[in-house]
């Protein structure tokens, strides 16, 4: 590890050499790329440089152990000794979880894909409550949101939805709400007061730019059409919604929200660079399946990851058995408890691992 750490704080400290030259400054995308490198190994170097000067108070403390002192020197250099030996501990840990490997989407926005599925109505209507609960989470990150498209269903729900996040970090949280969500309530719709189970999926994709991702005019059918609201109505009479078909993998992308023809289409053709990018990964990620696989797990759509009961107010996460009963705040856009136990459960796997 201190090997490690050595070659981290020689290349956070040649970063800065290099972002004093002129050259580099004078270079955007130089600029650019060394501040976000140094800006990412700053928590591990920061970390390291505090572990070393608790190391040499620690040191200096215990020689004075050795020294003659009065009772009450003593004590003090004891508890000086027990507080630095603490202290020392937290960095080690620390900083082994700074010295994990970093997944290379998690400073990506993300493009969030929310389906109704099991329940009908139900499930559109959950599927709806998903999105409002994301986006004000997004809100409380300081995220800004951009509405993709949207498929509604007669009573308001959503058939389908999908949105872009936009904010540093955001997949690296996101990242773990990719599977199916259940809900136990008893539907607007249901007269006798029984409680139903329905589910809704969620796939949250790392944004694929242009330079991960190209695709060429020859690749896509792109087709126009009217945009249509609830019940299968058209709301205008403009062929303003774009279909974007990728040829080579068939994948396809739709946007209908913008009154653009030119923005529906860039925007359709985000998703399906992010889709083909996701496919891409899902594949690469596959062939290490059987040896590397997770148990938070962060791509399985069809895994059932949580579960919402409503007449209970619990809400439970089955990947780590954590249960919470606060499901007016969860659904209120609180989900940062659930994402940070998530996350030091990823953090612990790959620790035990030796990663």
């Amino acid at each position: 590890m201190l090997d490690k750490l050595e070659a981290l704080v020689d290349r956070y400290e040649k970063l800065s050499e290099l972002l004093c030259d002129p050259d580099v400054a004078s270079d955007p995308k130089k600029l650019r790329d060394y501040s976000k490198e140094q800006s990412d190994l700053q928590p591990a170097y920061e970390a390291y440089k505090e572990y070393k000067q608790v190391l040499e108070e620690l040191d200096a403390a215990k020689e004075m152990q050795n020294e003659k002192l009065d009772d009450e020197m003593k004590e003090m250099v004891k508890g000086e000794i027990d507080s630095l030996t603490a202290r020392k501990q937290e960095l080690d840990e620390q900083i082994r979880i700074l010295l994990l490997p970093k997944d290379p989407n998690d400073d990506k926005n993300v493009i969030v894909e929310i389906r109704g599925a099991a329940g009908g109505d139900e499930a559109a209507l959950f599927a709806a409550d998903l999105y409002r609960m994301y986006t004000r989470y997004a809100d409380a990150q300081g995220w800004k949101i951009e509405l993709m498209d949207v498929n509604e269903s007669d009573l308001g729900g959503f058939k389908e939805v999908i949105f872009m996040i936009n904010g540093r970090g955001a997949y690296s949280k996101m990242k773990y709400e990719s599977g199916a969500h259940r809900v136990q309530r008893i539907p607007a719709t249901e007269s006798g007061g029984r409680i139903h189970t329905s589910t809704s999926t969620v796939a949250v994709l790392p944004e694929a730019e242009e330079v991960d991702i190209q695709i060429l005019d020859k690749d896509i059918r792109v087709d126009t059409f009217c945009s249509s609201g609830a019940g299968g109505q058209s709301v205008n009479t403009t062929k303003s919604a774009v279909r974007v078909t990728h040829i080579p993998t068939g994948i396809v992308a739709t946007c209908q929200d913008g009154k653009s023809q030119n923005s529906n289409k860039e925007k359709a053709l985000q998703v399906l660079r992010t889709r083909i990018y996701d496919m891409m990964r899902q594949e690469e990620e596959a062939k290490y399946a059987g040896e590397r696989k997770s148990k938070v797990g962060t791509g399985d759509r069809s895994e059932r990851i949580r579960t919402y009961n409503f007449p209970q107010s619990r809400v439970t996460d089955h990947r780590i058995g954590l249960t919470l009963h606060k499901l007016d705040q969860v659904m209120n856009g609180e989900i940062g408890e659930i994402l940070s136990a998530l996350t030091i459960a990823e953090q612990s796997e790959l620790l035990e691992k030796g990663e």
